[in-house]
């Protein structure tokens, strides 16, 4: 199901740009292509383990692209798979040293969790985000006040040097709206986000002309779901969408809970998640009505 374009927003991504692989997009490519070439040559998960001296399970994670590679182990299983062409063994296994190397992100390893880590590193080389939010601004449209605020709610007994680590973490993963190549982010938030005073009059004032000047890119969209609409298709939650530019890589839906998360990529689990965001994006305001009822809620402040 795809909606028709909507004025002043973003068009859904193309596999088509190409912005830098993340470690953790890296490893799901790895994975992938261990799969197939598994697949291909129906050998069981248990045939496949017993080569690197590994359980099925591992050979299972790996191929989910959830842990990092040993070259030795690849290079097994690609023996194993028939895999003997010299440039096509080194093409993979070439592969495996950039998808060991750490991400940016891994600087903030004392306040990344292990459940968000993964998300940040499929943020980093997603080329759109689709994004619902009921209750705050999304996290990459924040100002650092705004999060200020967020952090401290979320972690009451922080050290005041713990919370703005988690501030600057939260401010160099919104870069990858102004790195050469930008993902497109649209987003729909429900109007209590903009009702709900987070920090204040003086920080949501500021936050509100922040989403006012986001919207002059041409890469990020906003659009607010009026109260006036009553009910609607994602009463369950807010969630995410992530699109990349390797058609290899299936869309990922990601719903954060209090101290972990779920990441879908299930065709049929995917699809479910866009037809609601398109339904979303067809009942919420306009980018226009989204400017002009910003301006009316930072003016009442």
């Amino acid at each position: 199901m795809t909606a028709a374009p909507m004025e002043g927003a973003p068009q859904p991504a193309e596999r088509t740009a190409q912005p830098s692989r993340s470690p953790t997009v890296l490893r799901l490519l790895i994975g992938t292509q261990l799969r197939r070439l598994r697949e291909r040559r129906h050998i069981l998960l248990e045939e496949a383990g017993r080569a690197i001296r590994a359980s099925h399970s591992k050979i299972s994670r790996m191929e989910l692209g959830r842990v990092s590679f040993r070259v030795r182990d690849v290079a097994d299983l690609l023996t194993l798979y028939g895999v003997t062409d010299e440039s096509e063994r080194e093409a993979l296994l070439s592969l495996v040293a950039q998808a060991n190397a750490p991400g940016w992100w891994h600087y903030y390893d004392d306040v990344l969790p292990s459940w968000f880590e993964t998300y940040v590193g499929l943020e980093q080389s997603a080329v759109s985000i689709r994004n619902y939010e009921v209750q705050f601004v999304p996290e990459l449209l924040q100002t650092e006040d705004y999060a200020r605020v967020m952090v401290r709610l979320a972690h009451p007994g922080a050290h005041a040097d713990e919370v703005e680590r988690r501030v600057r973490l939260r401010m160099d993963r919104q870069k990858v709206l102004t790195r050469p190549g930008p993902a497109t982010l649209w987003a729909v938030v429900d109007e209590a986000v903009l009702r709900r005073p987070v920090g204040g009059a003086e920080v949501m004032r500021a936050q509100l002309r922040h989403l006012l000047d986001l919207l002059e890119r041409p890469n990020v969209s906003l659009q607010i779901h009026s109260f006036s609409v009553g009910g609607h298709a994602a009463a369950g939650g807010p969630f995410s969408v992530l699109r990349f530019a390797e058609a290899d890589i299936p869309d990922v839906v990601y719903l954060e809970q209090l101290i972990s998360a779920i990441y879908l990529d299930k065709r049929d689990e995917t699809d479910r998640y866009l037809a609601v965001m398109e339904r979303l994006c067809v009942e919420a305001e306009t980018v226009s009505e989204t400017r002009k009822l910003l301006n009316q809620v930072m003016t009442a402040l």
